[in-house]
C-alpha cells in the first residue's frame, strides 16, 4: 500500500499537473470504485482542482465549490498521468479524468478491487480524517505523548493511522530497524532513550524515502510505486543479510502482511514466532538466531 513517501510523491505531482486545472470528461468503468457520492462525477465538469492534499494513505484533490475527491488506492490501486488531453485508457483503467493539461487514470491490480473514489463536500471530509497524529510534523514529546497513550506493539502503533498518520507496513519495518527495536516490544515498556531513538528514526526514515522517491520522479508522475523496493534495510528481504550485521533478515507472518526484522540489531538474537509456522514446527521452532544457524548447518 502506497504510504507518506509515496503519497507524497503523488500529490507532488499532481499540483504541478492539475492544480488550477479545469476537468474537461470524466468516465467511470467500476462500479465497485465508487463509494460515496455527495456529489455527482458529472457535477465535477467544468470545475477546476485548488489544491491537493494527502489524508493518511489518501490522496484528496480539493475542486471549486468546496468540493472533493478521496482516492484510497489501497495495496494495488495506482494512478497514472499522460500529458495528452486527448488520451482514452483501456478498460483496464477503473476511472480516468481529462484536463487541458493530460489525463488522470486509476487502475488496480489484482482481481479484489479495494481501491475507492470518494466524492464528498468539505463537510463530508472529516469522515476520510484519522486522528492519526502526521509523525514529520510534530516534536518529541508530542510523539512520546501519542505513542505510549496505549500499550500496543510497536509495529501496531506506528501503523495504527489513528495514532500516526501515513505510517504501514513496509516503513515501520525501516524505522523500527533504524531504532533498533523489536516488533513486538510493547509502548508503554520503553524507556526515554528508546522513545527518543524511534522518534528520530521515524523523523530520518521518512524524510529519506521522500526525497529519494521525488529525486527518482525527476519531476515526473511517479511510475514505480511499490513496498519493495532497493535499499530497505529489511522490508520485503526475508533471508537475506542485514545491512548492518549481516544475519539474515527474518519475518512474522499474519494475514496478508508480514513483518521483517533483524534478529540481531532488534531482537537480541531471539526469533519472533511466527504464528502459522512456530505452531506447526512446535518444539522444532528454533529460538534464536544461533538454533536457526545450527540447524541449518545440521542439513
Amino acid at each position: 500500500m502506497p504510504e507518506l513517501p509515496d503519497i507524497t510523491v503523488y500529490i507532488r505531482a499532481l499540483e504541478q499537473r492539475v492544480c488550477g486545472k479545469r476537468l474537461q470528461a470524466i468516465q467511470l468503468n467500476s462500479p465497485f470504485l465508487l463509494r460515496s457520492v455527495g456529489v455527482s462525477p458529472d457535477g465535477l465538469i467544468g470545475q477546476r482542482v485548488v489544491g491537493c492534499e494527502r489524508l493518511g494513505k489518501r490522496v484528496a484533490l480539493e475542486w471549486e465549490g468546496d468540493v472533493w475527491s478521496v482516492f484510497h488506492l489501497m495495496i494495488a490501486g495506482r494512478l497514472h498521468w499522460r500529458d495528452t488531453p486527448s488520451h482514452r485508457p483501456g478498460t483496464s483503467a477503473l476511472m480516468w479524468m481529462a484536463f487541458d493539461t493530460g489525463v488522470l487514470w486509476l487502475t488496480e491490480a489484482g482481481s479484489r478491487k479495494r481501491a475507492s473514489l470518494h466524492l464528498c463536500t468539505a463537510d463530508e471530509l472529516d469522515d476520510h480524517r484519522r486522528d492519526g497524529l502526521e509523525p514529520l510534523e510534530i516534536d518529541l514529546d508530542a510523539f512520546s505523548a501519542r505513542l505510549t497513550r496505549k500499550n500496543h506493539t510497536l509495529k501496531r502503533a506506528l501503523t495504527d493511522p489513528n495514532v500516526f498518520s501515513g505510517i504501514g507496513n513496509a516503513y515501520s519495518d525501516e524505522i523500527l530497524h533504524t531504532a533498533g527495536l523489536s516488533p513486538v516490544k510493547l509502548s508503554q515498556t520503553l524507556g526515554e532513550a528508546d522513545i527518543a531513538s524511534l522518534y528520530h528514526a521515524c523523523q530520518a526514515v521518512l524524510r529519506q524515502w521522500t526525497n529519494t522517491l521525488l529525486a527518482e520522479a525527476g519531476g515526473g508522475f511517479p511510475r514505480k510505486v511499490t513496498a519493495f523496493r532497493d535499499g530497505m534495510a529489511v522490508h520485503g528481504r526475508y533471508g537475506e543479510p542485514c545491512p548492518v550485521c549481516g544475519s539474515p533478515v527474518q519475518r512474522i507472518r499474519y494475514a496478508s502482511n508480514e513483518t521483517n526484522y533483524c534478529p540481531r540489531c532488534q531482537t537480541d538474537g531471539k526469533l519472533l514466532a511466527d504464528r502459522s509456522l512456530s505452531r506447526l514446527l512446535k518444539q522444532d521452532w528454533p529460538r534464536t538466531l544461533d538454533e536457526l544457524e545450527k540447524k541449518r548447518g545440521a542439513r
